[in-house]
C-alpha cells in the first residue's frame, strides 16, 4: 500500500472555473441500469468476479422491479419546509419500511430475484424471505436505517436493502435538488445515510469537485475535499491506495477519528459507479483494517465490512 500526501490536480483543467450544484439526484433506472453495466465490466478477471456478478444481476432485478410501480407518496410542502429549517432529511428512513408502496416493491423485487443464479445460503435467504410475515420483513428493513445494526440475517438484508435501494431512489428523484440543505457532516441530505464513497468528479461546470455518495437512495453531495467525511476533521488526513492500483482509488484516511471512507479519482476513470467501485475495491478495505482503520462508508453489499 502507498500513502500520498494530496490528491493530484488534471492539468488540463487548470483554470476552469467550477461552482457545482449541492445536491444530484437520481433517475432511478438509469442509476440501475449504469450499475449493472459497471459491474459487469468490473468482474471481467476480478476475483471476486462471482460476487460482482451477483451484485449486477441484482441491479438487473432492481431496474425491472422498476415497471409498473405504484406512485411514491413524498413529503408534502408544509414537511420539506421543516425539514429544510431544522436542518433533517426529507425522506424519514425509519417510517419507509411500513410504507404499502415499499412493501410492494419489496414482494416483487424478491418475485425478479428468483431468476438470479445465487448461491444455496443466498437461495435459502431468499424463500425464507419470501416466506416470511410483514413485521420480520420489516423488523429486517429498520435493522438498514441504523448505523451500527446487529444484523439478524445477512443474507436476508442484502435482498431486503436492494428493495429499499428501488424505493428510495424513486424518492429521492421527486424532491428538489435545489431545496434540500446540509443536515451534519457525511450524512446524505436526502434520508440522512451515511455515504458508500466519495468521487472527484469531471462534470463539466463542477470538474474536481468533490461529491458523497449515497447507496441507499443514489443521491449525490457536494463535499469539500481533505476533509474528514465521518467527523468533519481536517487535520491529520493521510491517502493510502493499493500498490497496484492506477491511483484512480484511495481511501482518505483520518488520524482523528481512525476512520476511512474511499475517494474515486472519477476525473481519472469516467466510468466509475459509487457502490459497484466500492465493492470491487473490497481489497483495500481488507488493507486498512489490518492497519486499524475503520470503514466509515455505508455500502448493503458489504454488509460486515
Amino acid at each position: 500500500m502507498t500513502d500520498t500526501d494530496s490528491l493530484q490536480p488534471d492539468p488540463t483543467k487548470i483554470g476552469e472555473v467550477s461552482a457545482p450544484p449541492f445536491a444530484v439526484l437520481p433517475n432511478p433506472e438509469a442509476l440501475f441500469e449504469r450499475r449493472e453495466e459497471r459491474l459487469r465490466l468490473l468482474s471481467k478477471g476480478h476475483t471476486l468476479a462471482p460476487y460482482l456478478t451477483f451484485v449486477a444481476d441484482v441491479a438487473h432485478a432492481q431496474r425491472g422491479t422498476l415497471i409498473g410501480l405504484p406512485q411514491v407518496s413524498t413529503p408534502i410542502p408544509e414537511e420539506l419546509a421543516r425539514a429544510r429549517e431544522f436542518q433533517m432529511p426529507p425522506i424519514d428512513r425509519a417510517g419507509l419500511p411500513a410504507d404499502p408502496v415499499f412493501r410492494q416493491t419489496l414482494e416483487r423485487f424478491l418475485d425478479a430475484a428468483q431468476a438470479i443464479d445465487m448461491p444455496d445460503a443466498s437461495r435459502l435467504a431468499l424463500e425464507t424471505l419470501r416466506a416470511a410475515d410483514t413485521a420480520r420483513r420489516e423488523t429486517l428493513a429498520h435493522e438498514l436505517s441504523e448505523p451500527a445494526a446487529p444484523y439478524a440475517d445477512l443474507a436476508q438484508s442484502v435482498l431486503v436493502a436492494a428493495a429499499l435501494q428501488i424505493h428510495m431512489a424513486r424518492l429521492a428523484s421527486k424532491l428538489d435538488a435545489a431545496a434540500l440543505v446540509s443536515v451534519g457532516d457525511g450524512l446524505c441530505p436526502v434520508c440522512g445515510g451515511r455515504p458508500c464513497a466519495t468521487m472527484v468528479v469531471g462534470w463539466h461546470g463542477a470538474h474536481g469537485s468533490r461529491f458523497c455518495a449515497c447507496a441507499m437512495c443514489g443521491a449525490l453531495w457536494n463535499y469539500v475535499r481533505i476533509r474528514c467525511v465521518a467527523c468533519g476533521e481536517t487535520k491529520g488526513i493521510s491517502y493510502k491506495a493499493l500498490d497496484d492500483g492506477d491511483g484512480a482509488i484511495k481511501a482518505e484516511c483520518c488520524a482523528e477519528c481512525g476512520s476511512y471512507v474511499k475517494i474515486f479519482q472519477q476525473t481519472q476513470e469516467p466510468n466509475i459507479e459509487p457502490v459497484a467501485d466500492d465493492i470491487a475495491s473490497l481489497g483495500l478495505d481488507m488493507r486498512l483494517r489490518d492497519e486499524n482503520f475503520r470503514r466509515a462508508g455505508f455500502n448493503p453489499f458489504l454488509l460486515g465490512y
